[in-house]
């Protein structure tokens, strides 16, 4: 199986929210009875039974002289090149696989709850209220990999703002669009690099920045993981040099022990 990725061109989404409707039909997830919140944002946040979710925001373009308007943010998980998750997992209940999908095996976890603080995009979400509650997230519809389907969410997109397809080809068709409208677009594809690289990318409009639709630009470049190994990977060392010092301090301190006893 290829590693796959998600581009999601802002640009051309409507808000329509057949990704969201598409995602809680295919994993069976539960509907919420929601409230008014001043707000268009429905469900109003990512939690155990909404994996994907399109966020509103009413703001004023780039070009003062244009009137605020209304733009679109998905928000899901990312599926880090080098998932910060699956490194904290302490079980291996989170892995990486081989199609570019971070996904979850409810038999091993053991409720810890160090994968939702270690995601930088703060995705796993708990179900607080469950007898036997797992940790829940976007799959990246693994099961439909499995079985060379692309995700629910893509399939189903009206307007086309959703491609699906190896990460190589999404990621050259991303260039391609930056290069042929530059005026379009931000001249960046989100998440080619950030923390190492996702699988799940956006392209974005100029009129705003990516900021001003909630995406992280204090991230940066470097996998998360790779912060911690430079000093897990010290731990072996540090660990025999505090062993054998210890040992020297105990035959010093037993060696004088008997002379002391002579005095």
């Amino acid at each position: 199986m290829s590693t796959y990725a998600m581009l999601n061109d802002l640009t051309k989404c409507i808000g329509c929210r057949a990704c969201q409707v598409a995602c809680k039909e295919w994993n069976q997830l539960q509907y919420e009875h929601t409230y008014f919140t001043n707000s268009f944002d429905n469900p109003p946040r990512l939690d155990a039974s909404t994996y994907n979710r399109i966020e509103y925001r009413f703001l004023p373009d780039e070009d003062p002289s244009l009137p605020e308007r209304w733009f679109f943010r998905r928000h899901m998980c990312m599926h880090c090149e080098d998932p910060a998750c699956v490194s904290a997992c302490l079980v291996g209940a989170l892995k990486k696989t081989t199609t570019g999908a971070v996904v979850y095996n409810p038999g091993k976890c053991i409720g810890c709850r160090y994968c939702m603080l270690a995601c930088p995009f703060s995705v796993p979400k708990y179900e607080w209220n469950h007898w036997k509650p797992f940790v829940k997230k976007c799959t990246l519809c693994f099961d439909r990999l499995s079985a060379d389907m692309k995700p629910a969410c893509a399939k189903v997109c009206l307007a086309g703002a959703i491609k699906f397809g190896p990460r190589e080809e999404i990621l050259a068709d991303a260039r391609g669009r930056l290069s042929a409208e530059p005026e379009r677009y931000q001249n960046h594809v989100y998440g080619e690099q950030e923390v190492g690289g996702t699988s799940v990318m956006f392209l974005s409009t100029s009129a705003v920045p990516l900021t001003r639709l909630g995406f992280r630009d204090d991230l940066g470049n470097k996998a998360y993981p790779s912060f911690t190994w430079a000093s897990l990977s010290r731990v072996p060392y540090v660990a025999i040099g505090v062993a054998v010092l210890m040992t020297i301090i105990y035959f010093i301190t037993h060696r004088r022990m008997p002379e002391a006893g002579k005095n």
